[in-house]
């Protein structure tokens, strides 16, 4: 039993979201902006904290795949639109490539909705 009520489905999503957080802030950790780095830590830990909320009603193998993705896909797209990295078409399409496996692996999970 979860130690909270919460939709598995949606606490792996806010773990997703605080690794795209954490990830992203990683450019900005150093002992130069402690608060920044602390930040990246809490979230860090948050993020951990609901994948394994998460894990404790769906299956680990795709509550972490789907916590990855949703991470490589923020992440990424952070880089593109944040940071200036290359936007092509390429990294795009495989971008949706990994939406597409996000998506079956929840669809096709056999963990209820």
């Amino acid at each position: 039993m979860s130690p909270i009520a919460i939709n598995p489905w949606l606490a792996l999503v806010i773990a997703g979201l605080l690794e795209v957080g954490w990830a992203s802030g990683f450019k900005f950790v150093g002992p130069q902006r402690p608060v920044t780095s602390l930040a990246v830590g809490v979230a860090m830990l948050a993020s951990f904290w609901f994948l394994w909320l998460a894990t404790q009603k769906l299956p680990i193998g795709t509550a972490y795949a789907i916590w990855t993705g949703i991470g490589a896909v923020g992440a990424a797209s952070v880089g593109m639109l944040v940071y200036g990295e290359p936007t092509t078409t390429i990294r795009i399409l495989c971008i949706v490539l990994i939406v597409a496996g996000i998506v079956g692996l929840k669809l096709f999970s056999g963990a209820p909705a």
